[in-house]
């Protein structure tokens, strides 16, 4: 990863509720781990999505995932989840992300987002203003 990438990081504690009966993190569950780490990004950078809903009218809709799983989080494990931005264009805002244990990788992801407008779902462009917020963490940041 280029050095002026900066990947945004949150670190969550494995709960018994994200485990099955094993004490293995159950496989959707990282979905949401991914989810919570895109929506502290935006609250860090000033834009909580209460905020967006309300200032820009849009809310942002999940329109494509792609997983891979290298190895299980398991029960009382501290993770970090990672994301990159690789992409803000039109409506669209494509995140790289990561879900690691130290330094080993538990799961990579391709999460692709659209920007609807709240009031009638139709997909409205990204405001500049958020744009710039996710420009420190963009792989390729003249995108």
């Amino acid at each position: 990863m280029p050095a002026s990438i900066k990947p945004f990081s949150i670190t969550i504690q494995v709960n018994y509720e994200d485990t099955d009966a094993g004490g293995v993190v159950y496989y959707g569950n990282y979905l949401g781990y991914m989810e919570r780490a895109r929506n502290a990004c935006l609250r860090f950078h000033g834009f909580p999505l209460t905020k967006i809903e309300k200032q820009d009218k849009i809310m942002f809709v999940v329109t494509g995932v792609q997983l891979r799983y290298y190895l299980p989080a398991r029960l009382d494990d501290e993770i970090e989840v990672d994301l990159k931005v690789e992409q803000v264009k039109g409506a669209r805002v494509c995140y790289l992300q990561q879900v690691l244990r130290g330094t080993r990788r538990l799961v990579e992801g391709k999460i692709d987002l659209a920007s609807v407008d709240s009031r009638t779902g139709r997909p409205i462009r990204i405001p500049e203003h958020l744009k710039n917020a996710l420009k420190d963490h963009m792989i390729d940041k003249t995108r």
